[in-house]
Formats: C-alpha cells, structure tokens, sequence
C-alpha cells in the first residue's frame, strides 16, 4: 500500500503589529494600486532629469565623452560644477556635433523652447520636428516649451513639496502635541532659576542659530537642497548648544532653595490655547501673508512655508493620544523602572501613539500638493522660471482652444491627490483595532 503523501504544515501568520497592519492594509485593493502609483510617480520625480532633458545622458564629441545629464544632477544637488566647454552649448541638437549620442526618452527640458513650434501645438497637430523621436506627444505651450516635459518635473516639485513640507509639520506638530499630551497640566516641573534662565537664552540661541547665518542660509537656497538642509540642521544644533549654557548654569544655583523651587508648567493648557489661536487665522491668508513679507520667495521657503502652517491637526491628534496612552501600564511600568522621561516618551509613549498621525500625514500630503499648485497657478511664491503643474494650469487660462495645457496638468493634480486620499483610507482601515483579523 502506497504510503500517504505527507501534506507541508501551514506556516503560521506572523501575528506581530507591522506584519497585522500590513495584512489588512493589502485587503484594500484600491489603497494597492494607489501605493504602486505612488511608487511610480516618485521613481518619475527622482529621475526626472533623466526622463526629459535637453541634454544627452551620454555623448562624445571633440574626442571627449560626457554625460551631461548626470553631471547636471551633481550640480542642481550641489555636488560639483559642469566643465566650462558646456557652458558654449546653447542648444545641444543643434551646436554640436556628435560622434555618438545617447538622448532621454524625451529629449527636451521643461524649459527648452522649441521656436519650430510655438504658440500653442496641440498633440494631434502637424508639428515640424526632425523625427518622431523629438514630438511633442502632448503639445506644446506658447513659448514652444513641452508638456510632457513641464509634466515629468513637476511631479518632483509636487512630491518634494509634499513629502518635505509635511516631514516638518509631523516634526513640529508631533514635538509641540507629545510634550502636551505627556506631561499634561500637572507632569512637567522646572526650577525656578531653570525656567529664567531658559527663557534669557531663546533670543540667543535664536540670534546665533539663525540670525547670524542668514546670509550663509540665503546663499544655500541657490547651491542646492542639501545645502540648504545642512544649513538649516546647522543652525539647530548650535541654538540647542547655546540652551546647555543655562542649563549648567542653573545646577549650582538650584541648591539655594528661593531659585531651586519647582515650578509646575501647564503646558497642555498652554499648547492648546496656542493651537487655538493658530488654527482661527486662515491658513491661505497666512501663507500668502508671510510670502508677501519675503523679497525672494522659492521653491523651499513654500514648503517651508507650507510645513509651518499645517501641523496643527497632527498636534491635536498627537496631544489626544498621549493622554491616553500615559495612563497604561507599560508607561508606569518604564516610569517605575527609572527610566528618564525623555527615554519614556521617545521610546515607548510616541510610537505608541502614531496611529493616527500616519493617517492624518497621508492626507495632508495631498492636501501640500494643492496648495502649492493654487500658489502656482496664481504665480505667488514660485519662481516664474520653475515650471510646475500649477504654473502649466496657469498659462492655460484664457486659452480655451489649447486644451492640453488644462488637461494634462490638471489630471495629474487629480490622480496625484486621490492616490494620497485612498492611502489615507487604506491606513485608516489597516490601522482600526476592530478590523484585525
């Protein structure tokens, strides 16, 4: 008798959180599809240089071999500088020839005007290009520049914009939302010689973190954004160093018991009273406000800008879970066993709590990306020669019969923003206790 073919064990499911999570969040189709779009719009932002540029990604001429496309990324991220030879080259096509040539999918820049076919060629229209490898696949604006193009990079300002303006809102608002929930009305105590001291220093450490480099700031916005971010990084770490200073000042004064009295804070009635304030100005008006006061506002000061302005609702939500979450046993137990309170609340009481942070960031990205395509298509605060699907909306008003100009753009934005909103679904369900099973 044939023995019985022995049939493999099931695998038992993981059943810790992420692996949970993860489970119910791929039950969503829809959230799926719009994580995979997701993926491919940012892989078209990271190499958009690549995809749609004037220049050659590789090409020899003159005996020399270059790869002008690479080069120019090093520069825009200020890393390195192009060869003076380029620098003669107004247009690549047309000012050089080449012993071999390897062009981009689309073999134009988002401001590489085409004088061949300018005022407004619309796809389907007879259009004078040397071969179908330089079409403009979906027309061209006034000035003869390509949609396709203008569409391929605007997807790198629309996701920066997205991604870094609400990195700082979830900072500030998960900082300025955890220190309220955690320490409440009656947890956070300083000394009294401390709480001076500390509030002494803020213009201090204001001055010389970032009053003093400002220029040195100014001039990083134009080398690149790692400049800019090693600047702005630069700048915290000295005003944190300049608050050691009160701080080992206080320790030998706390022992005289008139400044060594505790204070007790209440910074949640402090926080929330503050939220309040900031959460009855118009949001819009107070980024056009502060864009008004700029002389030369760009791309980064807006997101910026954008970042200072949104991380009310994260605070909120932030705020209510700490209140919650300092209650249980876990919090008392780490609190029982010595460990610092700074320990406590990075460690275990935060990431315990961000829930629904994750939610409410995925819908604020969305909500990042349309405010800077409204600022765009209004023309405030963008720079004119930065092309994004805002400005692109913008010059088709008023031109009715150039109807890519609208479409295009204006589907990208749409597709753009409802991918971040069926994300935001998708956490929300993946994330809901009562859903796991």
């Amino acid at each position: 008798m044939a023995e019985k073919e022995k049939i493999p064990a099931k695998k038992p499911q993981d059943q810790s959180y992420g692996a949970i999570v993860v489970r119910q969040f791929k039950k969503n189709r829809s959230a799926v599809w719009a994580l995979r779009f997701l993926i491919f719009i940012i892989g078209v932002g990271i190499f958009a240089d690549f995809l749609a540029n004037e220049k050659p990604l590789y090409c020899k001429f003159e005996g020399q071999t270059y790869f002008p496309v690479f080069k120019q990324y090093a520069v825009d991220l200020g890393l390195g500088s192009n060869p003076e030879r380029f620098n003669t080259i107004y247009n690549w096509r047309s000012d050089v020839e080449f012993e071999s040539v390897i062009w981009p999918l689309i073999p134009y820049s988002p401001t590489t005007t085409d004088k061949l076919n300018r005022d407004y060629t619309g796809p389907f229209a007879k259009q004078r290009v040397q071969s179908t490898k330089f079409k403009h696949w979906m027309g061209t604006d006034k000035l003869g520049r390509d949609v396709l193009a203008g569409l391929i990079h605007g997807a790198r300002v629309a996701m920066l914009v997205g991604i870094v303006s609400m990195s700082i809102a979830s900072f500030i608002g998960i900082l300025i939302g955890s220190i309220a929930g955690y320490f409440g009305d009656n947890k956070l105590k300083v000394t009294r010689i401390t709480l001076v001291l500390m509030l002494l220093f803020v213009p201090l450490a204001w001055f010389y973190g970032f009053q003093v480099r400002s220029y040195a700031i100014a001039d990083s916005l134009n080398s690149g954004i790692l400049f800019t971010v090693g600047h702005i990084i630069l700048g915290v770490l000295i005003a944190a160093a300049v608050f050691v200073i009160p701080y080992l000042i206080s320790r030998p004064l706390k022992r005289i018991p008139v400044l060594g009295k505790q204070i007790t804070i209440p910074v949640d009635i402090l926080v929330s009273r503050f939220i309040e304030i900031f959460v009855s100005l118009p949001s819009f008006l107070l980024i056009l406000s502060i864009i008004a006061i700029l002389e030369s506002p760009n791309l980064y000061i807006v997101m910026a800008i954008i970042g200072l302005t949104s991380w009310t609702g994260i605070a909120r939500l932030i705020r209510g879970e700490l209140l919650r979450v300092r209650n249980l046993e876990y919090i008392e137990a780490a609190e029982a066993l010595g460990y610092s309170q700074t320990r406590t609340i990075l460690r275990h009481a935060i990431p315990n709590s961000l829930t629904p942070v994750l939610i409410s960031i995925a819908f604020g990205v969305a909500s990042a990306i349309l405010t800077e395509a409204f600022l765009s298509f209004l023309g405030i605060g963008v720079p004119a020669e930065q092309v994004t699907w805002g400005s692109m909306l913008s010059a088709a008003r008023g031109v009715p019969q150039a109807w890519w100009l609208a479409i295009f753009p204006g589907f990208a934005i749409f597709i753009t923003v409802t991918i971040f909103n069926l994300m935001g679904e998708g956490l929300t369900d993946a994330l809901d206790p009562r859903l796991k099973k």
